[in-house]
């Protein structure tokens, strides 16, 4: 097994990506030296340091934390190269240019370390003529390494070998992006633009053709290739405008320069189309210059009109005739479409069967397996499917049958037959490319499995591929009990597993009744109990349309009762006598923040939102989050030399007051809905790994619940304290008047009611108080606007 460990990366270049990969290394804890030319003017260091101070501002923020933009170290190549020798993995990621590249590399080929991975971050240069600059001790250790925007974001990452490149390097590499860095790693052929942006940029290219040939705007096209197909939700035209026209108009040149009629029988599609050729030369690239293929003005969003050369209303949709086409299952989508007489449907048609044609003549030449371009449109495009998973889908030969046809019919983008292996062979007896056994490799003629490197072990249900007959999570190991809220299950017989299967795991009394019987049932039967439900989120909260019903018909005293028994569960959770660890990935938003922060440790997926949320809805935490903000406020006080708690308790009363969601899992930590003892994991499918061996690991160290105590409260004259901050805002406009009850109920909580400073209370206490007013404000009309008007819009009322 390899011991190779990443402790300093080098990325070398402080443009917008090289910015951005050092911004996501600090986010992962990875120290960083971001290098880039010495300023002319100026400290040497100039150019990074204003990149560095350039991460602050950018939205969305490449930063966890934006104070972490302080642990990005800089340096310039005239002063400071010595420091690569400290470092175990190189990236470049200056500008695409292949002579600037090749002179970087022998400017630092003396000063890499001779252990360390050289990797260039290039969108689609070649990584073998570019491996040719480098000495022969550093060629084995060289690969490309593609980044796609934003890194923090994007879970692609490409790896490429050279022919020189020791296999191991790769394997180093991959095991230390998925890991470290949380990326899923899939491998390229060393082609232009690699996977992914060959496959996208030749597919958005071709949808520009095709709008063009059915005469759409780009607003209806947005609707029909964006949620409704499947893919972002930003479509095609949104996309691109957020990429940058100008990024997109060099990755258009790679393929023009590098490619040609012979060696892609689609080069004939490749030109750069018009209206983008129209919108450079405008200067308008997208949301970078906001304007684009679409423009704000005001609140109005404006669309890019090719004909009149300027901009005209949008927010034309689809027709719906197709939204529900595109409903139906795979097989029967796919004939409706194609056998469509309007222009929408037969576009729809027409920009599959080409994603179809495309990948199907390309697969041998730019990936390994199929697996390979499916995972790397599903990652690096947003794509809910990729293009062979769909056409495996929809019935392998019947769908091979119509993109020959209409190849043949002179309907398609490029002449070029579907290659053999489609209609004969192991991939047409199997009915398509994924099986159990394996992808499909056209070079190999055979069916391969996933590559099992030692850190894939650490995935029990990683992402897979239609087709693959991988076992899902929902079915896997022992269950011990199963209901419709929740499922009971172990994978090893010493961790039990709660799963939570509700509507957006949301919080019900029943479902807590499910909470209460896994601990029950983790007591007696396992070393600890692990909340995690397989897929995100991990709860948006109390069931409100549950919750409705029971209050309209007995009234506030079915209020009162759900609360006192969601409280009881929260306690449970957090005196078990096993460990019980909470795995969060996505939302933890109201009652799912108190789950988990009554959960005796937290494991969390980092790009996770944590946050008491409840004010959006004109009511209080109720299931214990005031609580733990009062209790929390007093441990910190405990732990410092100050003895004032106000200060320990305002973060807290703010984060509830004003529904502050931690963006990242860094930022929770911030806002005190993480602990320092809480384990962030880069990687998602790696969540359940580590939570299951953290509740085994404290129950090993003999750890045990906290015991009940009572804790001191601000008082009145905390609360009043905070009172005349909420009056300034809400004379200042900044609240409104019932948003200052709302905070007013908050603050008389969390400081314990009107008791004096220092009073000893106890967590029931302050639960008692917690219920009163949630069923104070469950009563309100205003709060029962704000209820109804987040179930019918999904959107905060402001009242």
């Amino acid at each position: 097994m390899s011991r190779f460990q990443v402790k300093k990366v080098a990325v070398l270049g402080a443009g917008v990506m090289g910015a951005q990969i050092a911004a996501h290394l600090v986010n992962v804890k990875v120290p960083v030296v971001l290098f880039d030319l010495p300023a002319k003017e100026g400290p040497k260091s100039g150019i990074v340091t204003k990149a560095i101070d350039g991460l602050k501002k950018l939205k969305p923020s490449p930063l966890g934390v934006a104070d972490d933009a302080a642990l990005i170290q800089a340096a310039n190549y005239e002063e400071h190269m010595a420091l690569l020798g400290e470092c175990d993995l190189v990236i470049e990621a200056i500008a695409e240019r292949m002579d600037w590249k090749l002179d970087l590399y022998k400017k630092i080929a003396p000063f890499v370390a001779p252990h360390a991975i050289v990797a260039s971050n290039t969108s689609g240069l070649s990584i073998t003529k570019l491996s040719e600059a480098l000495p022969q001790a550093i060629k084995p250790r060289f690969c490309g390494i593609h980044f796609f925007n934003p890194p923090r974001y994007m879970y692609l990452v490409e790896l490429i070998a050279t022919p020189a490149t020791q296999p191991h390097i790769l394997d180093d590499l991959e095991a230390f992006v998925t890991t470290g860095l949380g990326k899923g790693v899939v491998r390229a052929k060393d082609t232009p633009n690699f996977i992914a942006n060959r496959v996208g940029i030749a597919g958005m290219l071709a949808t520009m053709r095709e709008v063009e040939k059915f005469g759409l705007t780009y607003d209806v096209v947005d609707d029909l290739t964006g949620k409704k197909l499947g893919r972002a939700s930003s479509g095609t035209f949104r996309t691109a405008d957020v990429v940058g026209l100008d990024t997109m108009a060099h990755v258009i040149k790679t393929l023009q320069d590098n490619l040609n009629a012979d060696t892609d029988p689609f080069y004939g599609s490749f030109g750069t189309p018009d209206v983008l050729k129209k919108l450079l030369d405008m200067g308008n690239l997208g949301q970078k210059t906001k304007a684009g293929f679409y423009k704000k003005a005001g609140r109005d969003v404006l669309r890019f009109d090719a004909a009149r050369g300027d901009y005209v209303p949008g927010g034309e949709k689809a027709d719906e005739v197709y939204g529900r086409m595109l409903k139906k299952p795979a097989g029967e989508r796919l004939k409706l479409l194609r056998d469509s007489q309007g222009p929408q449907g037969q576009f729809l048609w027409a920009i599959l069967r080409n994603s179809f044609h495309y990948a199907a003549v390309h697969l041998a030449s730019i990936a390994e397996t199929a697996r390979d371009v499916d995972f790397a449109m599903r990652w690096g495009f947003g794509m809910k499917q990729g293009p062979f998973e769909l056409w495996q889908e929809a019935g392998w030969l019947q769908v091979a049958q119509w993109i020959q046809e209409d190849i043949d019919a002179g309907k398609a983008l490029s002449k070029a037959p579907l290659p053999d292996w489609v209609f004969k062979g192991p991939v047409a007896e199997a009915g398509g490319v994924h099986t159990p056994e394996g992808s499909w490799n056209p070079a190999a003629k055979k069916f391969e499995p996933r590559r099992l490197l030692p850190v894939h072990r650490r995935q029990y249900f990683p992402e897979n591929v239609l087709g693959s007959g991988a076992q899902a999570w929902e079915t896997a190991g022992r269950t011990l009990h199963e209901d419709a809220n929740i499922r009971l299950w172990t994978l090893d017989e010493e961790v039990l597993i709660a799963s939570i299967k509700t509507k957006m795991h949301a919080i019900s009394p029943e479902l807590c009744e499910g909470l209460q019987q896994a601990v029950e049932t983790a007591e007696k039967q396992f070393q600890g109990l692990v909340v995690w439900s397989g897929d995100e989120p991990f709860s948006v909260g109390a069931d409100l349309q549950a919750l409705l019903p029971a209050f309209i018909a007995v009234g506030v005293v079915a209020v009162e009762d759900a609360e006192a028994f969601m409280q009881q569960t929260m306690l449970r959770l957090r005196h078990a006598s096993v460990p019980v660890v909470s795995a969060i990935r996505g939302m933890a938003l109201g009652g799912g923040c108190e789950l988990a922060v009554y959960s005796q440790r937290r494991v969390v997926a980092v790009e996770s939102y944590i946050g008491l949320v409840e004010v959006g809805v004109g009511l209080v935490p109720g299931a214990g989050g005031l609580t733990y903000i009062a209790r929390r406020a007093a441990e910190a006080m405990e732990k410092s030399t100050h003895k004032d708690l106000l200060p320990f308790l305002t973060e807290g009363f703010t984060a509830a007051a004003m529904a502050k969601v931690g963006t990242s899992a860094l930022e929770s930590r911030k806002l005190g809905y993480l602990l320092d003892s809480d384990v962030i994991v880069p990687n998602k499918d790696e969540l359940l790994y580590v939570a299951v061996a953290e509740a085994k690991a404290m129950a090993n160290s003999g750890w045990r619940a906290p015991l009940k105590r009572q804790f001191p409260v601000a008082g009145r004259s905390g609360k009043a304290t905070i009172q005349g901050q909420l009056v300034n805002m809400r004379d200042g406009g900044f609240i409104s008047a019932y948003d200052f009850h709302i905070a007013s109920l908050i603050a008389n909580v969390v400081c314990g009611g009107d008791v004096d400073p220092g009073t000893l209370v106890t967590e029931e206490y302050l639960m008692t108080l917690e219920r009163q007013a949630f069923c104070e404000l469950v009563q309100h009309p205003k709060t029962q606007e704000r209820i109804l008007g987040m179930l019918g819009t999904g959107k905060p009322v402001r009242n």
